[in-house]
């Protein structure tokens, strides 16, 4: 089957993407750019990934969303949440740090124009990086939400697009070991909320990548991108 990737360069959805090239036949790279805080440098990444693999990839502007966002992953005016490493499974720290990052029905969003291009271009699938760590605070990455997006999406597209996430049932360290044995080139990814240089290693995304790292004893000081982790 063709397929589409939701490519937002981070760690999952690179991940997502190696898998999904060894079940389909990938025919675009989508990225969004709503105004999030790192958007270039989220952009420069899918780009660099896609290339790796030889993909076309294509950036889609959502400006309204930054417009109606009112959190801090796009108003550069309010603090980004730096939990403590140890608080990232503490039911009430990690949500009270998402519902700082929210930005709204984005996936569900995202999902449904990739859907569209996925229609367009006669695929069947829209690939997506999610994972059940982030599933616990982010109901929009969560396995019932995929479950109920391809409902829906069985009745808006008349080729019946379906979603698939090779991640899903993955924490992050396992989606980093699943990504080293498939030579993921991780030098490309980006997974940091700030848009800099380096990586912060200080936000949610970045102490997620820095834990993921530790436990799958994965060494990500050669990489100069993230040597802020």
């Amino acid at each position: 089957m063709k397929g589409i990737v939701l490519l937002s360069g981070g760690l999952d959805s690179a991940v997502s993407l190696a898998c999904a090239l060894r079940e389909s036949d990938i025919v675009l790279c989508l990225t969004f750019d709503y105004g999030q805080r790192a958007s270039q440098n989220e952009i420069k990444a899918a780009a660099s990934l896609a290339g790796h693999y030889r993909l076309r990839h294509q950036v889609v502007e959502v400006p309204f969303l930054r417009d109606i966002t009112g959190t801090a992953l796009v108003k550069s005016d309010l603090e980004l949440p730096e939990p403590e490493i140890t608080a990232l499974d503490e039911k009430t720290a990690a949500g009270a740090s998402a519902a700082q990052v929210w930005v709204p029905n984005r996936n569900g969003l995202f999902i449904n124009i990739a859907a569209a291009f996925a229609e367009s271009n006669d695929a069947q699938l829209v690939v997506t990086g999610f994972n059940s760590e982030e599933a616990a605070t982010f109901p929009d990455n969560s396995a019932g939400f995929v479950r109920a997006i391809n409902d829906s999406l069985y009745y808006s597209t008349l080729n019946h697009v379906g979603v698939v996430s090779y991640t899903q049932r993955l924490d992050k360290a396992d989606i980093l070991k699943l990504g080293i044995k498939m030579s993921v080139p991780f030098q490309h990814i980006w997974s940091c909320y700030r848009g800099g240089e380096k990586m912060c290693g200080r936000c949610e995304s970045c102490l997620r990548l820095k834990r993921a790292a530790d436990l799958a004893a994965f060494d990500l000081s050669g990489m100069s991108i993230l040597r802020g982790i």
